[in-house]
């Protein structure tokens, strides 16, 4: 069985975290597989949303702990990283919606947290308890969790390694919203299903990348208006512009023709 499966429909792909045995804990060919399949699936024009999930009942119960003492022993791999997803899924170019609908701890969390979307379960587990374990947080999460939380929350959240559930997760906002465990994927999967119909591909990737840009490279209120701007530029007037006020108009779903992987142009801010 794979670490990974991954099922293509409508325009949405599902990518799901499976080693059930373990409760999906991450283990480094995961990490290359997740890697590898964002890398296609971003090149692939006919996927327009990703959803990333775990097979039930856990999301990603963190680091595999089968090693025991040995599990974070020194790397005799000179290429060892601690953030094994490459591409991380906030450098893609559709949107990636995380539907976490179990318990999600250490790495099963702070790859959630490179998403652009995150639906939690009400009463699953969720911590980032590296320091507990005598390492530090690792996929970026330093970045992506105060981005998301702000540096007071985030510093807790790191620093504590505290336990907490679904409901207090939304609540610091870590995820956008919070449902019973089994409807957490049905969720996701909905809203992907919307964005894969109605939204534009390439606004999508363009507003993507220059929302998650803004934050990495910090632009100012007068820059973010300038490249709001350009990007205006490079969409007005195309055939998707026209076709997103018709089909509303219409009172249909829309048909886009923008391709994200072959028009796609070098961002202004790059």
């Amino acid at each position: 069985m794979s670490d990974v499966l991954v099922e293509i429909s409508d325009g949405v792909a599902l990518l799901t975290l499976n080693r059930p045995e373990r409760r999906n804990a991450f283990s480094g060919s995961m990490g290359r597989m997740l890697g590898d399949y964002y890398r296609g699936l971003d090149a692939d024009d006919d996927v327009r949303v990703i959803v990333l999930t775990g097979t039930a009942p856990a999301f990603c119960a963190g680091a595999d702990l089968s090693a025991g003492r040995d599990t974070f022993a020194s790397p005799i791999d000179d290429n060892f990283s601690a953030s094994p997803v490459e591409p991380p899924a906030f450098d893609l170019r559709k949107p990636v919606i995380a539907a976490v609908n179990g318990h999600a701890i250490g790495i099963g969390l702070t790859i959630a947290m490179q998403t652009d979307i995150r639906i939690v379960a009400d009463d699953s587990k969720y911590a980032i308890p590296q320091v507990r374990r005598g390492v530090v947080p690792d996929a970026m999460s330093h970045w992506t969790v105060p981005r998301a939380v702000g540096m007071a929350a985030a510093a807790e959240i790191l620093l504590t390694g505290r336990t907490f559930d679904g409901r207090e997760a939304v609540r610091l906002g870590l995820a956008s919203r919070s449902l019973p465990a089994e409807e957490v994927l049905p969720a996701a999967l909905e809203m992907a299903r919307d964005i894969a119909t109605n939204v534009a591909p390439m606004s999508a990737a363009l507003s993507k990348r220059l929302l998650w840009d803004t934050a990495r490279y910090g632009f100012t209120p007068q820059q973010v208006a300038a490249y709001e701007t350009e990007l205006h530029h490079r969409v007005m007037g195309t055939a998707d512009a026209g076709e997103g006020v018709r089909a509303f108009l219409e009172r249909r779903d829309p048909e886009w023709v923008a391709s994200v992987t072959s028009d796609w142009k070098d961002l202004p801010w790059k």
